[in-house]
C-alpha cells in the first residue's frame, strides 16, 4: 500500500535566496582585485551608449554586476537604487552592468522598470568587461575613486547569503566604504567576500560525452523544472538550454555542495517517497557537463517535457478561495504581523478533499501561508484547528496519492489563510488564493489528519551553542504515519523523530542533522507506518543561540516561541490516516527496527 502525503508545510519564502546563490567563498581568492579600474564603453538598455570617461567629474563611481534572475542581485537592486539617491547629491554615480549570457535585452529593460532603477544598467554582451574588472558573481561591487583606482571590492552588506538571512545587516559594507573614501580615508576593510550567482558567461562548448539533450536535460526535468519554470518558486527556469546555459556554473556548485536539490534528511533513517538527492552520477554528469563548456547537442534528442497544469501544481481545482475580496497593501518597510483572513466557503454539507494548494497571489511580499481549518466547534484559537495547506520552500501542494484517502471538511466550518507577509522596499498588493479538489464522500476508506507535537514553554539562553528542546504526541488510537514535517526558525540547528511503541521498542523516524531555515521540507513515507494505540512521537530539536551562528539575529538575548522569526518554535508537524475499515490491529505488524 503506498499512501503518501499531506502535510507539506510552511513555505518561509526567503529560501530562494539560499537555493539558488551560490558560495560566499569568493573574496580575492587567487589575486586582489583592487587597482586601476578598467575602461570601457556599453550600451544601456535603451541603446544610449556610456563610457567609463564620463563620470571623470565624480568623486566616486560606484559599479555594479547584476542579473535579472539572481535572487540576490533583485534584493540588492532596490537597496542600491536608495543608496544612489542618497550619495548622488555628493558627488557619488552609480551604474550597473548586466553581462549574463541568459539575460535578453528584454528582460533587462523590465528588471530596470520593475525595480524602477534610477541609474543606467549596461549590457555586457560577452563578458568583456566583466573579464576585464574580473567580477565573478551577480551582485557584485566596485568603488572606484577619482584617480580611476578600486577602492572597494566586495558585497553591497552582509544581510543576505549561503544559508543566512539576518534581519538586518551587522555591517553595511558598501555604505562603510563610501564614507571612509568621501572622508578621505583609507577604506578599513577594502575586499570581502561575494554571496550570489555565478555571472552566466559565454562558453566554448568542447566534445564531451555528457551533453544537454541526452543526459542534463533528463536530471533537471526529473529534479529541478517542478519548481524551476515560470510562475514557480524557482528563481529563473531550467525548462530550455537557452535559459539553462548560462546557470551551469551556478548548477555545479550547488549540487556540488548539497545545497540543490534541498534535501537534509539522514538516509540511514527512513525511506521517503519525495527524496529528491540527485545520484552519484547524476552529479558527474553535470559536472562534466559544465566542464565541457555545457554543450547543448541535438534538439530531437531532447526528453518529452513535463506536463503541469496551467497555474496549479494539483488538479484543476473544484473549488478556488481568494484571501479576500480586495488585495492586501503590503508597505514597503517595517514588520507586518502575520495576518489572519477568514473565509466562510458556506458549506452546507460536509467535504472531502484530495488535493489542496496554497497559491500566493505577488511571491515578492509573500514569505508564507498557512491554511487552517476553523470548525463549527472550534472555539478556541482559530489556528488551533486542523492545517489545509501550506505555501513554503519545500512544501509543494498536498495530494493523496492513494485512492479512499480523503481530509474531512465538516459543514460550517470556515477557513483561516495566515499570510505572513515581507516588505521589500517597494510598495506592493497580494491577493492570495487557495485550491481544493474533493471527492464523494462514497469514495473514502481513509481519513486523514494532520497534528503536532508541540513545545511552546522553552527558553533558550543567550549564547547557547546546542540547546535540546523536547515535544511529543501520544497516539490515542491505531494510525498510519505519513509524513513528517519538521519546523524551526533561524537558531534552528537539527530536528529529530522517534517512535516509542507500546512494547518500549524506539525507532528513529526522522533525523535532519542539519537544519535550514530556508528549507520547511515535508517528509513523505515511502510506505505508510502503523503507530499502534499508545505509540509516542517524541521530537528532539537543538539550537544554537550563540554569535557562531550567522543567521542568530540576537545571540544576547534568551529566546522563546513566538511567531516571528527573530523567536522561535519547536513543532514536529506530522500527516496520520486511519486504519482501512478491514483491518485489524493484531495482524498488523508495526514496522520497527
Amino acid at each position: 500500500m503506498r499512501a503518501n502525503a499531506w502535510l507539506r508545510t510552511w513555505r518561509l519564502a526567503v529560501a530562494v535566496v539560499a537555493c539558488s546563490i551560490a558560495s560566499a567563498t569568493q573574496a580575492a581568492a587567487a589575486e586582489s582585485l583592487l587597482g586601476k579600474a578598467p575602461d570601457f564603453e556599453l550600451l544601456d538598455v535603451a541603446g544610449k551608449r556610456h563610457a567609463s570617461g564620463e563620470w571623470t567629474e565624480a568623486k566616486a563611481v560606484v559599479v555594479m554586476f547584476l542579473g535579472t534572475e539572481c535572487p540576490l542581485a533583485k534584493i540588492y537592486a532596490g537597496r542600491v537604487n536608495q543608496l544612489a539617491a542618497t550619495y548622488g547629491p555628493r558627488g557619488v554615480r552609480f551604474v550597473a552592468i548586466d553581462a549574463n549570457v541568459q539575460d535578453t535585452a528584454e528582460e533587462i529593460a523590465a528588471f530596470v522598470r520593475d525595480n524602477e532603477l534610477q541609474f543606467p544598467v549596461l549590457v555586457d554582451p560577452g563578458n568583456t568587461v566583466a573579464d576585464r574588472f574580473g567580477a565573478v558573481r551577480t551582485p557584485e561591487v566596485f568603488l572606484i575613486d577619482g584617480n580611476r583606482m578600486v577602492r572597494y571590492h566586495g558585497r553591497v552588506d552582509d544581510q543576505y547569503g549561503v544559508g543566512v538571512q539576518r534581519s538586518e545587516p551587522t555591517r553595511r559594507d558598501l555604505v562603510e566604504a563610501l564614507d571612509e573614501l568621501l572622508a578621505g580615508k583609507d577604506v578599513s576593510q577594502a575586499e570581502l567576500p561575494v554571496a550570489g550567482c555565478f555571472i552566466g558567461r559565454a562558453t566554448k562548448p568542447t566534445a564531451s560525452d555528457i551533453i544537454y539533450s541526452k543526459h542534463v536535460a533528463r536530471i533537471f526535468q526529473q529534479h529541478c523544472v517542478e519548481c524551476h519554470r515560470p510562475g514557480e518558486i524557482g528563481p529563473f527556469p531550467l525548462t530550455s538550454y537557452q535559459e539553462t546555459v548560462g546557470w551551469g556554473e551556478t548548477i555545479r556548485e550547488v549540487v556540488s555542495e548539497g545545497r540543490m536539490p534541498p534535501w537534509f534528511a539522514d538516509p540511514r533513517h527512513g525511506k521517503f517517497f519525495n527524496d529528491c538527492r540527485l545520484s552519484d552520477e547524476q552529479k558527474r554528469q553535470i559536472g562534466q557537463w559544465v566542464a565541457g563548456g555545457c554543450p547543448e547537442g541535438d534538439p530531437h534528442d531532447l526528453p518529452e517535457p513535463r506536463q503541469f497544469v496551467n497555474g496549479w501544481n494539483i488538479a484543476e481545482p473544484n473549488l478556488v478561495l481568494k484571501m479576500a475580496q480586495e488585495p492586501y497593501h503590503v508597505p514597503p518597510e517595517g514588520v507586518i504581523d502575520y495576518q489572519n483572513f477568514v473565509i466562510d466557503p458556506k458549506f452546507t454539507e460536509d467535504k472531502w478533499i484530495v488535493a489542496s494548494e496554497a497559491r500566493p497571489g505577488n511571491r515578492a511580499v509573500v514569505h508564507h501561508i498557512l491554511v487552517f481549518l476553523k470548525t463549527p466547534d472550534d472555539k478556541d484559537d482559530i489556528l488551533r484547528g486542523s492545517l489545509l495547506a501550506a505555501y513554503a520552500p519545500g512544501s509543494p501542494p498536498r495530494t493523496a496519492h492513494t485512492k479512499g484517502l480523503a481530509k474531512k471538511i465538516p459543514a460550517g466550518s470556515k477557513i483561516v489563510m495566515q499570510i505572513h507577509y515581507t516588505p521589500t522596499g517597494k510598495a506592493q498588493d497580494d491577493l492570495s488564493s487557495f485550491g481544493l479538489v474533493f471527492c464523494d464522500a462514497k469514495e473514502v476508506t481513509q481519513v486523514v489528519e494532520s497534528g503536532w507535537a508541540l513545545n511552546i514553554l522553552f527558553e533558550i539562553p543567550p549564547g547557547a551553542k546546542d540547546y535540546k528542546v523536547l515535544s511529543q504526541h501520544r497516539f490515542a488510537d491505531d494510525r498510519l504515519l505519513l509524513a513528517m514535517t519538521p519546523h524551526m526558525h533561524v537558531r534552528g540547528k537539527s530536528f529529530r523523530y522517534e517512535a516509542i511503541y507500546p512494547d518500549k521498542r524506539r525507532e528513529i523516524l526522522l533525523d535532519v542533522p542539519r537544519w535550514d531555515f530556508n528549507w520547511q521540507i515535508d517528509y513523505e513515507l515511502a510506505e505508510p507506518k502503523l503507530m499502534p494505540k499508545g505509540t509516542v512521537i517524541r521530537c528532539e530539536a537543538h539550537y544554537d543561540n550563540s554569535a557562531d551562528n550567522p543567521s542568530n539575529p540576537d545571540p544576547k538575548r534568551a529566546v522563546r516561541f513566538g511567531e516571528q522569526t527573530w523567536d522561535e518554535m519547536m513543532i514536529g508537524w506530522f500527516v496520520a490516516c486511519t486504519l482501512p475499515a478491514d483491518t485489524k490491529t493484531a495482524q498488523t505488524k508495526t514496522s520497527g527496527p
